[in-house]
């Protein structure tokens, strides 16, 4: 009897939730469907509209990352150098770092591991004990020192630490600029300074060719090991007795190891978020002298930057014709060539003191073991502390004759006529 009355009830039991349950499906199958039309329409609730399949948004991790603005012309620029020497340099690296510095600008100085480690403390307490290094807080040591050689790419990879240090902790500058302590000014970081200030900062300063001539058979296609990679001792490279032919995946580049760069072509170079500045590096691991090329094959590569290249180291340099692997050493007969050069900077100083002297006195006007002060640092009143006598407004520049003779050079440069067709060529 119980099993007949559970036929019964159990059809009357289906018919109880079947039709809510259909009123409900068609009730849901509305409410998609105004929702859909209201999406498709001009709904101002709806903030996120659905993307169409052809939509041409990139989606790559490389379309996340994006060139760094930079600041308008007219504003005065900040400055960011390496300048870096190896063993008995460290007197010549006090004396550029000096005759080069100024308030706004930011520094790194780097004595490699060959230097006896006395010569490293003794740059680290130069720094540490200069009164005005530590009121201002803008000049940094290296305190792990690295190996370095012209030869090999240690130069190269010591210059991406400086840039890395100076992104992390130097604050907000627009070039980076790289010395040694064999390099000196011929103007004032004021002339400096003022005639940038005019310039569009996402240019760079990088002397290139792609005629690489006979470079591709003496550093392109042999293969060598740089020591300095591995080794606690600075020692020659070594061939590998099998050549390797020139890349196809990117065309090579050479020039002057010696530049000024754009902030954004370094955080480009530190990203690399396409990883050609990676993958160039590795290839240049290899490569004899290259420093005069692993730069430059990367700007002359990259889109976003190729079209942004001036082709001037920004030093007046003397070389023997053809050139060496090293240029001469300047004497006091170069001085009135590196005037007329109008350039900013020149290299390479030796032990003719004569010479620096005579630049100190008649192009920066600095005075013995001083600094190149101009307005930022008043110390007529010798009672006043360091901090009370950096000028509190260090952006008021005064720039003399050097300022001419950049400006000269520079907007020279930049009004040439061909000067959209000489990038990268």
């Amino acid at each position: 009897m119980l099993s007949s009355m559970e036929t019964a009830v159990k059809p009357l039991r289906k018919k109880t939730w079947f039709l809510p349950l259909i009123l409900s499906l068609l009730t849901s199958s509305i409410l998609v469907i105004f929702s859909l039309f209201f999406t498709s329409t001009s709904n101002p609730f709806h903030q996120t509209p659905l993307k169409s399949k052809t939509q041409q948004n990139p989606v790559f991790v490389e379309s996340k990352l994006y060139i760094a603005p930079t600041k308008p012309v007219s504003s005065i620029p900040k400055l960011a150098y390496l300048i870096s020497g190896s063993s008995g340099d460290v007197e010549s690296l006090k004396r550029t770092l000096k005759a080069l510095y100024h308030p706004l600008n930011q520094y790194v100085v780097h004595l490699d591991l060959e230097s006896p480690a006395e010569e490293r403390l003794e740059l680290v307490d130069f720094v540490n004990n200069e009164a005005v290094f530590q009121e201002v807080g803008n000049v940094r040591v290296v305190s792990r020192s690295n190996l370095v050689t012209y030869r090999g790419p240690t130069m190269v990879t010591n210059t991406l630490h400086a840039a890395a240090i100076l992104l992390k902790e130097g604050g907000d500058w627009d070039w980076f600029i790289n010395l040694s302590a064999s390099d000196y000014p011929l103007v004032t970081q004021d002339d400096l300074l003022h005639t940038l200030s005019t310039v569009p900062r996402d240019l760079n300063f990088i002397e290139h060719t792609s005629d690489i001539g006979w470079k591709e058979y003496q550093r392109a296609k042999p293969v060598i090991i740089d020591p300095g990679l591995y080794s606690l001792k600075k020692s020659d490279v070594f061939w590998v007795s099998q050549k390797r032919s020139v890349p196809t995946a990117y065309k090579l580049f050479t020039g002057s190891a010696w530049m000024m760069l754009s902030r954004p072509f370094i955080e480009y170079c530190l990203w690399g978020w396409d990883n050609l500045p990676r993958i160039v590096l590795m290839y240049y691991a290899n490569f004899l002298s290259s420093p005069e090329g692993y730069f430059h094959t990367v700007i002359c590569n990259a889109d976003e930057f190729k079209n942004t290249t001036v082709n001037h180291d920004l030093h007046f340099i003397s070389w023997d014709n053809p050139p060496k692997q090293h240029p001469h050493f300047l004497s006091i007969d170069d001085y009135q060539r590196m005037l007329e050069s109008n350039a900013p900077f020149a290299r390479k100083f030796g032990e003719d003191k004569e010479l620096l002297d005579k630049i100190d006195s008649e192009l920066l006007e600095r005075e013995p073991n001083g600094f190149v002060t101009r307005s930022w640092l008043e110390r007529s009143d010798t009672n006043r502390s360091i901090a009370e006598s950096i000028a509190k407004n260090a952006t008021e520049l005064k720039p003399g004759p050097g300022a001419e003779r950049i400006k000269t050079l520079i907007s020279g440069m930049l009004s040439d006529k061909d000067f959209d067709a000489k990038h990268c060529v």
